[in-house]
């Protein structure tokens, strides 16, 4: 398993209110993580995850921090509501009415009992039968919402005020039904009209009549339609695939509440509607609307429910709603979850975001869509057929950012001036000067050919040059040095955190040689088990190889070959973390043994001498070395006479780069006091 370096992301420049972002600074951002796992989209889709700060402090969030953010919206929203208590309210409702009516009753038997007590028997028996027939009917009342309000609106109410009450209760009733449908068929209105109900009737036969047109073969007219009934869809669809997207939410929304209630509470529901939506067609027309879109988006969710454990009832409008922000919720989850590139977010709807996470989770979405088109104008990825890939100038840039990096750390008296003045093509300056002679090149020294021209004639102005006053700047032909760096891929270099280190140095040293060195040959072999070469343009996205085995030996071979076709001074720079433990036969097969058996060191030694004798000088770098790792390569530099450094991953760069620019320095030195 691949253990992940701690890589933070806290660089961006944030000058500019508003997340003002760089793409060389958020390139850096990602150049640690490229490189140790190799993959650029894994790299975008971390920092998306992870979220950052700019350099003014300001918080970008990552996905992680607003996925936790819905988690824990959606979990305080269902502790807090309850959709039972729906029919707890109507059902106390229907028992006041219930209770009212009876009082009314009992008031009624006592003024018979008076009327009986003064000499009307025959009214007092009348009117007691009759209570007691009331009494009785209260007493059968269905036991369900709907069978009782089906009852009392079969009933004779005595009492003026329990009537009253029933009715406003069955009118209220009915509204927040009909403002439930409406809300899941139309955008949300209040105080819904019997000619509300009648248009959205007919924009549901229209509706319907369109999807049949479209199953026939033959085109809608969509215009037409939201000519009629636009007023509907405030989210104003363009065409009629946004239109029925925007119907199915709101249906699925609608049936993830039947789905989070009991049996018992939906059958009372669908009763309630039945007993008080009478418009036989109007549930017609939404029920085969509804089968159409499950048909069409069976991945709305149409089987989702919740589980809800709070205490504040919901009225149906209001459960409504709150299915819907439930399932908004959902729908950015899924989508931020899913999202595999920056540019995905860019499906957000910005808006919707804003209202259930807040402003700062909105503006960091807004900003993280932006980072894919970013790296890709400043021309540093490219999108190849779905997936980002790093561009020849990208590639570039996270070698200059690992130079940059590993230069950070060292001090001048290390290394002296770490950036080379360029004086031309092939050419390094030395800081000094010498009279000029006819073909070098024309470096004008000013200050000391003005001098020479005093000295010559004297003070005084103008002052007048001759041929023999100019002093140009000494430079001596670069000494064109070759180089294979030996690159440790295998699975110990991660496990022991040696691999980011290491490869970090193989991306500096490419961007140093090719940037102050151009004349110089860089050749980079990676080896495990087996040994390859590696081009610069792989480099970024190498990561280690999931086998056992460091065969330096195939490595040693590859590297002399590379080497051959070179011209200049040559040398291997080798950066491992473990001895040889696996040579190529005789016979071409892979051998493989751990400890290292002196059938695989003596082949490694071998081809250690063949370098030695073509010239190739062998410089080791050793991470976390062993016993046997220090006896192997204290053999290995007595026979070829190069050097071995016993670093750490974090001074690994400071030994190689300041290694290779001194003998860069001794080189050129030597070449002009020959």
């Amino acid at each position: 398993m691949k253990r992940s370096p701690k890589v933070r992301y806290s660089r961006w420049d944030g000058t500019q209110v508003g997340f003002e972002l760089d793409a060389d600074d958020v390139f850096g951002e990602i150049t640690d993580d490229l490189l140790y796992h190799g993959d650029l989209n894994a790299a975008l889709r971390r920092m998306m995850q992870s979220g950052f700060r700019d350099q003014n402090g300001e918080r970008i969030q990552g996905i992680r921090e607003m996925l936790e953010k819905l988690r824990r919206k959606r979990r305080d929203e269902l502790e807090r509501y309850d959709l039972g208590g729906i029919y707890d309210d109507i059902a106390q409702e229907l028992r006041d009415v219930v209770d009212t009516e009876r009082q009314a009753l009992d008031e009624l038997a006592d003024q018979a009992r008076r009327a009986g007590d003064e000499g009307d028997a025959r009214q007092q028996e009348l009117t007691e039968q009759s209570v007691a027939d009331h009494h009785m009917e209260l007493d059968m009342l269905s036991p369900d919402l709907a069978g009782q309000v089906r009852d009392l609106q079969n009933y004779d109410f005595v009492s003026q005020e329990a009537r009253e009450r029933f009715e406003q209760l069955v009118e209220q009733l009915r509204q927040q039904l009909a403002q439930s449908y409406f809300n899941q068929m139309a955008g949300a209105m209040s105080d819904i009209t019997p000619q509300d109900m009648t248009r959205m009737k007919d924009m549901l036969s229209a509706l319907n009549e369109m999807l049949e047109q479209r199953q026939r073969g033959e085109e809608p007219d969509f215009e037409s339609f939201m000519q009629r009934f636009g007023d509907f869809f405030p989210e104003n669809p363009e065409n009629l695939d946004e239109l029925l997207e925007i119907m199915a939410e709101r249906m699925a929304a609608m049936q993830a509440m039947l789905n989070s209630m009991t049996p018992e509470q939906r059958a009372q529901l669908q009763g309630l509607a039945e007993q008080l939506l009478e418009d036989m067609d109007l549930r017609w027309q939404m029920d085969q609307l509804g089968q159409n879109l499950q048909n069409l988006f069976p991945e709305m969710g149409w089987n989702r429910s919740y589980d809800f454990s709070g205490q504040d009832p919901l009225g149906f409008a209001e459960a409504a709603a709150m299915m819907q922000e439930l399932g908004d919720i959902d729908q950015l989850e899924n989508l931020l979850r899913g999202a595999t590139s920056p540019g995905a977010l860019a499906e957000v709807d910005l808006d919707r975001a804003r209202e259930l996470l807040g402003d700062e989770s909105a503006q960091s979405l807004d900003r993280m869509s932006e980072l894919a088109r970013m790296l890709e104008d400043a021309g540093l990825i490219e999108n190849r057929e779905g997936r980002f890939e790093l561009t020849p100038r990208g590639i570039r840039r996270i070698g200059q950012n690992a130079l940059r990096d590993l230069f950070r750390k060292l001090t001048k008296d290390q290394v002296g001036r770490h950036e080379l003045e360029r004086s031309g093509v092939g050419h390094e300056r030395e800081y000094d000067t010498k009279p000029y002679e006819f073909g070098d090149p024309f470096n004008l020294h000013i200050e000391r050919t003005v001098r020479n021209a005093i000295r010559r004639a004297g003070g005084g102005t103008p002052v007048r040059l001759t041929p023999d006053d100019f002093e140009v700047e000494r430079t001596e032909h670069l000494v064109r040095s070759s180089t294979v760096l030996m690159l440790d891929l295998s699975l110990s270099m991660p496990m022991r955190d040696n691999f980011l280190p290491a490869k970090k140095v193989a991306m500096a040293l490419h961007s140093l040689i090719s940037s102050q060195y151009p004349r110089d040959y860089l050749g980079i072999v990676g080896f495990s088990e087996v040994a390859r070469e590696l081009k610069a343009e792989q480099l970024p996205e190498v990561s280690w190889d999931f086998v056992y085995g460091t065969n330096m030996q195939h490595a040693f071979q590859i590297s002399r070959r590379l080497l051959a076709r070179q011209s200049g001074t040559k040398q291997i720079i080798m950066i491992t973390d473990g001895e040889p433990t696996a040579h190529i036969t005789e016979h071409g097969d892979v051998f493989f043994n751990y400890p290292p058996v002196r059938e695989t060191v003596d082949a490694t030694l071998r081809e250690v001498a063949r370098c030695t004798r073509e010239g190739i000088r062998i410089n080791t770098f050793m991470l976390d070395p062993t016993q046997h790792l220090r006896q192997f390569v204290e053999k290995l530099t007595e026979l070829n006479r190069g050097r071995a450094f016993f670093t750490t991953p974090d001074t690994l760069g400071d030994y190689v780069l300041v290694d290779f620019i001194e003998q860069k320095r001794q080189l050129v030195r030597g070449r002009r006091s020959a």
